[in-house]
Parts: structure tokens; sequence; C-alpha cells
């Protein structure tokens, strides 16, 4: 019979795989009974981890259905925090992007290929649909090849063994599967190789689709040792692969130059302030609640995975084990139940996390925009309330809809997602105004456009400046019958993790139904508890990269 150290180093993973498996599989639902065949764990197993899961709030239950909850992102962004290449290199990524006007992208190398791990993109007719997270073939990508000129030949060989097993490359979701094998593949990758090696970049001319050019070189930590990779992504009907690294590669070395000054700043850094992690010892009380079905090995394990947050430094097993909480044997046997599984490495004492962490949730979940995340949130509102909810963002002196779901009522106003109005004249445009600076403020409320729309409408650039320092004092708007007549609705802010409004939800109601009080008094609890929803997801969701709405 196992030992409690065996059994519990083995309950984190076999938790890992069942979250692994989620994370990855194809469809966005599945059953546990799709588990125990996707994991071969017996069907009782599986019940236990999701039942872990579900309470630590990994996955959620849709009906008999399973999916991936936002804080299965979690686990990656420990890595991308404690990689120590985002925080510093993402700013100089975007400004690259601004520069050159194309998409770029950061690739790290991992164990089963190049990947993602930053990007800033440019939306265009044809654009980059690869997300954070996500996994490419090493061969067939720029960044790939420039990683593998520090490969030697025990690397050579598990790439072979790799690609033995998935000639076609269907195990890389993210790149279109191949029809054949490729002929001379390997000899073509060392060619690749070779030339990257001697010239210090590389070019990839529609390796992974037609139509589509990269051009990456790497960057190198303060040891000279090659971490990432920088790629600038075009399309042919911008750029010719004879051209285009003429015009990429001056602008792509000055900003190496500046992200490998950034990593060597970083560096001498002093360490950020290690944020506290709830001890797993905490999660006994879940064990009472939910008996032989709470996993605490499995709650120990992720505990420790996460606690990497704030450390660009590694963990050793006694940093590990004061941060979680935890006996150092027990943070031991999670530190190599990660290195097992190819999640982390270790020199020996330190450990680090892997790139191959975002596959346990946050390359699935990367595509999320705010309008995704909040689109739940405003259903179990509307459904809480009996009235249609909505979310919107500013745009210039317009609020654009981004987020709605409409009651079943007789009387509703005909708003769908994209639909503007003049902020001045909404609950969720006040709001949003409010959250501006006040000079900037004044300004858009100066310009708008106040052409009256019902005879409620406020007009008067003083009424209108004071009704939003109102919303600013109060943290709520309330509009009646100014945007139409007999519509009534109610707004608070979304803010980000700064405090920064980013958006507002609203309730919408005919003004017949309640007082102004009234109505109030009912949907502001409401209201305010759907914000707070949303907020605690964007904040995991966007907590290491720059928060999208579309």
């Amino acid at each position: 019979m196992p030992d409690a150290s065996t059994e519990a180093a083995g309950t984190f993973e076999r938790g890992l795989a069942v979250l692994h498996a989620v994370a990855t599989h194809p469809e966005p639902r599945l059953r546990r009974g799709d588990l125990a065949k996707a994991t071969g764990l017996p069907r009782s197993t599986v019940d236990r981890v999701t039942a872990t899961l579900l309470h630590l709030g990994y996955l959620r239950a849709e009906g008999p259905d399973l999916r991936l909850a936002l804080d299965a992102m979690r686990p990656g962004n420990a890595y991308l925090a404690s990689c120590g290449l985002v925080g510093p290199l993402a700013p100089l990524l975007t400004r690259l992007a601004d520069e050159l006007d194309e998409s770029v992208t950061l690739t790290a190398p991992d164990v089963d290929g190049a990947r993602l791990i930053a990007q800033s993109t440019r939306r265009r007719a044809v654009y980059l649909a690869f997300h954070v997270g996500a996994v490419l073939p090493d061969d067939r990508t720029a960044a790939g090849v420039v990683l593998a000129t520090t490969w030697d030949e025990e690397r050579f060989e598990a790439w072979r063994h790799r690609r033995t097993a998935d000639p076609l490359d269907a195990g890389f979701p993210a790149v279109p599967t191949l029809a054949g094998p490729l002929p001379d593949r390997e000899a073509v990758f060392r060619a690749r190789v070779d030339a990257a090696r001697a010239r210090g970049w590389s070019l990839d001319d529609q390796w992974v689709e037609p139509g589509l050019l990269a051009v990456s070189a790497p960057v190198r930590d303060p040891d000279g040792r090659p971490v990432a990779a920088v790629n600038v992504l075009t399309h042919t009907s911008r750029h010719t692969a004879e051209t285009f690294p003429d015009t990429a590669l001056p602008r792509v070395r000055a900003a190496i130059a500046d992200m490998e000054a950034a990593l060597r700043e970083s560096r001498r850094a002093d360490p950020a302030p290690r944020r506290a992690v709830p001890p797993a010892d905490d999660l006994r009380s879940a064990k009472a609640e939910l008996g032989m079905s709470f996993l605490e090995g499995l709650a120990r394990g992720l505990a420790v995975l996460t606690a990497f947050r704030d450390v660009p430094d590694g963990h050793t097993i006694a940093t590990a084990a004061e941060a979680c909480g935890l006996a150092r044997a027990t943070a031991r046997r999670a530190l190599h139940v990660l290195c097992g599984a190819g999640y982390a490495r270790t020199d020996g004492r330190r450990f680090a996390l892997r790139p191959k962490v975002l596959d346990l949730g946050y390359a699935r979940l990367a595509p999320l925009t705010l309008s995704d995340i909040a689109q739940p949130h405003l259903a179990d509102l509307a459904a809480e309330v009996g009235e249609s909810a909505s979310m919107a963002v500013l745009d210039g002196d317009q609020v654009r809809y981004v987020a709605r779901v409409a009651t079943g009522r007789v009387m509703r106003v005909d708003i769908t997602i994209g639909t503007r109005f003049p902020a001045v004249a909404t609950s969720m445009g006040r709001v949003l105004l409010a959250g501006l600076p006040a000079v900037e403020r004044a300004e858009l409320v100066r310009a708008a456009d106040r052409r009256p729309l019902t005879a409620r409408t406020l007009v008067d650039p003083a009424a209108l400046e004071a009704a939003v320092a109102a919303v600013g004092r109060d943290g709520w708007a309330m509009v009646d019958e100014e945007l139409h007549e007999g519509l009534r609705s109610l707004a608070v802010a979304v803010r980000d993790t700064s405090g920064a409004v980013v958006a507002a939800v609203n309730v919408a109601l005919h003004v017949g139904r309640a007082t102004p009080e009234e109505t109030a008094r009912r949907l502001l609890p409401a209201l305010r508890s759907a914000a707070a929803r949303i907020e605690a997801d964007l904040a995991v969701a966007f907590d290491q990269a720059p928060l999208v709405v579309h």
C-alpha cells in the first residue's frame, strides 16, 4: 500500500492530468465520463478531482458538463509573472509593433515547441490569430528555428521523437495540420538552424501557412543565453520575403538591444515584495465540507504552483513551503511532481516554472475579451432582476455596447452589440465620463452632441457636468427618459485592478414599473454584485496581458 506522501504526490499528478485534459480538449465542454476516457483514470478518481477543481474555482459546471473557469488562468499568470520576461519586455514589444505597424510576438523555448508568451497585434482583414500560450512546431516558425540554434544532439533527438509520433503536427492546434509528412524534414530544419546561427536571425517564408511572413531574432539574458525570440509578422500583401527583412530587422535589432538592457536592469532591481499566498492548510475547511470528495493533496499542489506568482528568481523548497504554509516535505513533493510533468525545472536547488504551465488553462482562455467575460454575468444579472442588462465602453463622446442580455418583455429598446448612443444622455455614459480626469471629462461634455433626444434630455453643459460629478460622488448613475421616452436605466462602473474605469454595466426598464427610489433599492445591490464579479474575473484574465474589449 502506498504511503501518505506517495499518495499525495499521485493526487496532485492526477489532478494536473485532469486539468490539462479539460484545457486541451477540442470541445469547450465535456463530461466526467469523457475525462475518464481522456486520462485513463477511474471514474471515481475523476469525480473527486473535478469536485476539488470545482471547489477551487478552476472548473465550473453547466448542468452535467464541465468547462474551464477563469481561475484556471492563475497557473499561467504565475508563469508569466515569474519568468522575468513579460514584465520588462512587453512595453518594448508594443513600441516595436507601433513603429513597424505590424503584429509582434515574444516566444520562449518549451519542452514541446516554441511557446508564445506575449504579443502586440494589429487587427486587419488578414491578422494574426495566435494567442498567448499557443505552442508552435520549432521547425515551422522562425522563432523556433532561432531558439534551436543552441540545441545539442540530445535536444534534436527529442524533437525527432515527437515528430515521428506526430508527423502532421496534429498536436499543435495553433497551426494548420499538414496534409502529409514534410519531405526531408529534419535536414531542412537543421539547414534553417545553421543559417539562423550564421546570420543571427531567421525568416519564416510561409512555413506556417500561405501568405504569412515572419522575421525573428533572439533576445539574450545577461549571461548571453537566448531566452526568447522577437517575431515580426506580416502578410505577403504588405511585404515580400525579399524585402521584409531589410524593412524589419533594423528596428528589431534596436528593440532587442533595449530589451536586453531591460533584462539587465530587472536583474539588478530589488525583487518585488512577495504577495501572500493563502496557506493551503486553510483549505481544510473544504475537506470538512466535502469530505472524501475534496483532495487536499491537489489543493496544496496548486497552491505551490501559484505561489510562483511573484518570484522571478524561483522558489527553493523552503521558500515554497513558507509561502504556502506547508511542511517542507509537502512542498518538495509538489515541486517534484511539477518537474516530472514538465511544468517546472530545477538546477538542484531552485525551481522555476516552464512555459508549458500555460497549457493548464491559460492558452485556452487567453482569447477571451471583456465582452466574453461579462456576458455570463450579465445573463445572471438579467435573470435575477428580470430586466435587460448591458455593458458599454466609452468611444469618443459616445457609448458603444459590447455585451447585452435582453429580457422577453413586450416593451423593449432595439439595442444590439455595437449600438452607439451619446454618452451624456445615458447612465452608462455618465458613469464612464465620471471615471475620466476632470479636464478631459469637461472637454468631452462641452464638445458632445447635446441635441435633445426627448423632452427630458439634459443639454446644458453646466447641468451635465454637475450630473456627471454627482455620479462620481455617488458611484452610480440613473437616467430617466433622456434617451428614450419611458426608459429608465441604472448603471455602475467596472474597474480594472488599478481602479481605472474600463466599462459600465446597466439595467434598463420601463419607468412605469417603479419609482426612481424603488428602482435604486431593488436593482443597485444586484448591479454592484455583478460588476464586482466581472472585476474579479478581469483581474485574473488580464493580470499579465492588456485588457481586450472586442
